[in-house]
């Protein structure tokens, strides 16, 4: 496991709560999250999501156009997606599809 020091050191640059647990970046020019995450012994930093991207988490009662958008997100992505949580497109499923 990665050093506590490490790890607090980390969380505290990029203002995050804890381990595994996405924040906004309302701020960054290109992406629109960050979440840290432990691989192989490390804190990674892992930024996704395009700033101002039209997403909508899934819903009741959601248009067809949108749920077309989100399959075609899954399996566009679904490579990536599978790598787990050092992927971008992991978190980026996850969170925002």
């Amino acid at each position: 496991m990665a050093k506590k020091e490490e790890i607090k050191k980390k969380l505290k640059k990029y203002g995050l709560s804890a381990i595994d647990k996405p924040k906004k970046t309302p701020k960054h020019k290109t992406k629109s999250h960050v979440v840290a995450t432990v691989i192989d012994n490390k804190v990674k930093i892992i930024r996704f999501g395009a700033q101002g991207a039209d997403t909508k988490p899934k819903r009741k009662n959601e248009t067809k156009a949108d749920a077309q958008k989100r399959a075609s997100f899954k399996k566009r992505h679904a490579k990536n997606i599978a790598k787990g949580k050092s992927s971008g497109a992991y978190w980026s499923n996850k969170i925002k599809w």
